[in-house]
């Protein structure tokens, strides 16, 4: 950038009432980056957002002496996809839920280290796929006509839907090529192999036959669940075997999964956080040749401006006159000057705003990137009872519809989106927890569900239970409590999944910062990325987010550190 294109004008603070004011403090008005580095002077470190990955790389920033740190979430709370509601002496989870593996997880090690899992009980340590919460009981297999699958059924079928399971693993870990039939889908493969080694079994009945690929479908509904796709479908199936699981227990955190975010945030200073703190844009690689772009982009901004009580923000404001190298601009109309930037916005945020929130906008392939990889909805649906009406071996009432055993697609109108209710899951131990329920809905259905009122889902799941228990005299709820992550503008779906023509390399795409590197006049690390969505092996899990956040700080470390030396 020509010196005479810098300016040294500092935008007027401006803040809703109300609102942090994000003061951001500096030595100098020299940009760090923009003429080779100034390590007299701290670099400006804005931080978009505080759940695990934006926390996990505040509190490496500021331990590794990085004193500009300012995080800022738009939420009214910190914590992300974690939310954990107190329920008389119970924690429940709406968000993150277990710690998936101990073997090298750092969310164990954190856990484990601040004595958060002296209450674990064995049941709860449960490594078991379909029985999440405990491996005591039994999942009991209900259909829609009020009849129990025999259990020795149950247990046929799983075998072999877990041994397809397997081979489902095997196109990415041992480089099996994907044929056409199966249209490279996780979904269509396991349906397709299923049904043809049931329908070949010479001892099953027409009967069993048909009861058992009612089952398919109810397994397919739980793996949706757990991979929080829309359907298993679109799940890619020559990347489904990537994704790599930590070896060890399934933890849960008695006191909640928040106290995870607390460890995280507590050697973080309050007036780092700024909470209820949306941003509009982020206007990097500054320079005098953007200029004219900014301006044109920042124009159109304010006549398509998606937030309606700031139509009158006046473009006195703007970065092009300003002559910082990164400037974010805030729905509050607070801008905010940095030398980088890490952004830890869902992959669903990023979907629905990317156009409008980088300026200029993306390169081609990192959107490509954002379009390819899948995020989608799964909610859980939380109902207490006075008294428990299930007996005391069973662990899981698992919804099968015998009327989908031939059924190809599992899309549901808007009216029967109860259909894609999966399973309702005994939370254990009932001296924790009390009589409580959790049921499971994914994909498009989760959104109307979150769509209704607490009354109307409280009595569609009661209904539910009635007919597949065959127990006309289940009473209603006396409570119910559910999550609503894909309506919430700010994180819009639950976790990534690699989707049918995505790939683990686009996880690392949307995770390389910006500017490239090939573009050698320009600032490095302007914006960097982080993510559950941006970890190539781990994406989905908590440990993915936080190892994303730890990364970005890293390589912020590092390049300061290079240069020092």
């Amino acid at each position: 950038m020509k010196e005479e294109d810098q300016e040294s004008q500092t935008p007027p603070k401006r803040s809703l009432d109300g609102m942090q004011s994000c003061e951001i403090s500096s030595d100098s008005t020299d940009d760090p980056l923009s003429s080779g580095f100034h390590p007299h002077r701290q670099p400006r470190i804005v931080v978009i957002g505080a759940g695990l990955a934006g926390l996990a790389a505040t509190r490496v920033l500021l331990k590794n002496g990085f004193t500009d740190v300012t995080v800022l979430e738009a939420s009214d709370h910190i914590g992300g996809r974690v939310q954990s509601v107190k329920n008389g002496r119970a924690t429940l989870e709406l968000g993150a839920t277990w710690i998936h593996g101990a073997n090298g997880n750092p969310v164990y090690h954190l856990a484990e280290e601040n004595g958060l899992l002296e209450h674990t009980t064995d049941g709860e340590r449960s490594v078991g796929r379909i029985s999440l919460y405990t491996k005591n009981g039994v999942a009991h297999y209900q259909t829609n006509v009020g009849k129990r699958i025999p259990k020795d059924q149950v247990e046929e079928f799983s075998d072999l839907y877990n041994d397809v399971y397997e081979l489902t693993q095997e196109f990415f870990q041992n480089g099996k090529p994907v044929c056409a039939e199966s249209q490279n889908s996780v979904g269509v493969f396991t349906r397709d192999l299923v049904r043809k080694r049931i329908m070949v079994d010479p001892d099953d009945s027409e009967s069993t036959k048909k009861l058992k690929l009612s089952m398919l479908q109810q397994y397919l509904k739980v793996e949706s669940c757990e991979s929080s796709s829309p359907s298993m479908d679109e799940v890619s199936l020559s990347e489904f075997g990537e994704w790599t699981e930590i070896p060890g227990a399934h933890y849960v955190i008695p006191e909640g999964f928040m106290k995870i975010v607390d460890l995280l945030a507590q050697d973080i200073p309050s007036h780092t956080i700024c909470l209820c703190k949306p941003i509009r844009c982020i206007y990097w690689n500054y320079s005098a040749q953007h200029r004219e772009v900014i301006g044109k982009s920042s124009d159109t901004r304010r006549d398509d401006n998606h937030n309606d009580n700031n139509q009158g923000h006046q473009s006195n404001e703007n970065p092009r006159i300003l002559g910082q190298p990164i400037w974010v601009e805030c729905e509050d109309e607070e801008w905010i000057p940095a030398d980088h930037v890490i952004v830890t916005a869902s992959l669903g945020v990023l979907k629905q705003n990317h156009e409008m929130m980088f300026s200029p906008s993306l390169p081609e392939d990192k959107v490509l990137a954002i379009e390819k990889l899948g995020i989608s909805t799964t909610d859980k649906i939380f109902l207490e009872f006075d008294e428990p009406f299930w007996s005391p071996e069973c662990n899981s009432i698992q919804f099968v519809w015998e009327d989908e055993a031939q059924l190809e697609q599992l899309a549901y109108p808007e009216e029967l989106w109860y259909k894609k209710i999966c399973s309702f899951d005994v939370l254990y131990p009932p001296e924790r927890y009390g009589y409580m329920l959790s049921g499971w809905i994914c994909g498009q259905e989760a959104l109307h569900m979150e769509r209704c009122d607490d009354e109307t889902v409280a009595e569609t799941c009661t209904e539910l239970l009635r007919c597949f228990t065959g127990n006309p005299d289940i009473p209603k709820p006396r409570r119910i409590l559910r999550s609503s992550w894909g309506s919430n503008p700010y994180i819009r779906g639950s976790y990534s999944f690699t989707r049918v023509g995505s790939s683990g390399e686009d996880c690392e795409r949307l995770a390389m910062p910006l500017p490239y590197a090939n573009s050698t006049k320009a600032p490095p690390l302007q914006v960097l990325f982080a993510g559950e969505a941006t970890h190539r092996k781990y994406y989905s899990t908590t440990h993915g987010a936080l190892l994303s956040g730890q990364r970005e700080a890293t390589r912020l470390m590092e390049v300061y550190q290079d240069h020092k030396a």
